[in-house]
């Protein structure tokens, strides 16, 4: 069985790091007064809202020593990724997870730390918490169920959404590990040491900011690479901001998701709230899990 980290308990420590784009402290500073709020002392790591001047958060070893300290520091029991944006896959191979393998922590967010949730699972079968990050506080964010969900999952609650059915999810049911996040991440992750086995399990995905075409594409790579042939089920997230070429693509998202999965009869279920926007659920990666795509109503649980 996946291996757990311990869950959180009042005057428990939470690192906020950055170990990809730049994130000012400003943006953090809701974030960090919530999880204060929630009983949880914060260390603010130094790749937050740090000198850099570039779209990175510091330099490759600056974030890089950023996080290894925040890992391996005893006093902290979960990292909190500050945001995403790109820049994890450049440090991946020069994380140290010796320490981690033995006294596992929750490394949360989602995006560019899709590079991290597919890593660990893979290499050492330990669970993360693909969840909302530190602008998600934002604007009255914290007030909201899917920051609440973070602090449920953090707690140890079990896990179970209920959503109504969407008019294109194809009805079944199926039992699985959870494993997913970003289809651009996932798909740039196939043939490296931090690829992940989906046979079995049930995949989730979602995108910000594409072309239409790119979603195609990377849809495609996964295909071609064997990893939606065998799965246990599917679950599609948003797919947010999309762009299309002045030349239209000629097909729309849901043609090309409906498209990619066409051949094959496990259940698949749409617009989930797990995306780039506020309609983003906690989720424990690894994790078994029952998805039930109903007639009326979606239920995704532990």
């Amino acid at each position: 069985m996946i291996k757990i980290p311990p869950y959180l308990k009042k005057g428990d420590t939470i690192g906020l790091v950055c170990p990809a784009g730049y994130m000012p402290f400003e943006k953090v500073k809701t974030c960090v007064e919530t999880l204060q709020v929630w009983g949880y002392n914060v260390k603010v790591g130094n790749t937050v809202g740090g000198g850099s001047s570039t779209y990175f958060s510091g330099t490759d070893a600056e974030r890089l020593a950023d996080f290894q300290q925040m890992l391996d520091d005893d006093e902290v029991q979960a990292l909190l990724c500050a945001r995403g944006g790109y820049g994890t896959g450049r440090i991946i191979d020069a994380i140290d997870f010796k320490k981690f393998r033995k006294s596992p922590k929750w490394i949360i967010g989602y995006s560019d730390i899709t590079v991290l949730h597919s890593h660990i699972y893979s290499n050492f079968y330990i669970s993360t918490l693909h969840a909302p990050m530190a602008g998600a506080f934002n604007e009255e964010g914290f007030r909201n169920e899917y920051v609440g969900s973070l602090k449920n999952a953090l707690e140890g609650k079990k896990i179970r959404y209920t959503l109504p059915a969407h008019e294109n999810n194809r009805k079944g049911e199926a039992v699985g590990e959870l494993i997913g996040g970003n289809l651009a991440l996932l798909a740039h992750l196939v043939g490296t040491p931090s690829d992940s086995k989906t046979r079995g399990r049930i995949l989730f995905l979602e995108d910000v900011g594409e072309y239409l075409y790119n979603i195609d594409r990377m849809l495609i790579q996964l295909k071609r690479s064997g990893k939606l042939a065998r799965l246990a089920g599917l679950v599609f997230g948003g797919f947010t901001e999309l762009k299309d070429t002045e030349r239209p693509f000629g097909k729309e998202l849901i043609a090309v998701l409906q498209e990619a999965v066409a051949e094959y009869d496990y259940p698949v279920c749409f617009d989930f709230p797990v995306s780039h926007t506020d309609r983003n659920f906690a989720l424990k990666t690894g994790v078994g899990y029952k998805l039930k795509v109903g007639k009326s109503k979606v239920t995704l649980e532990e």
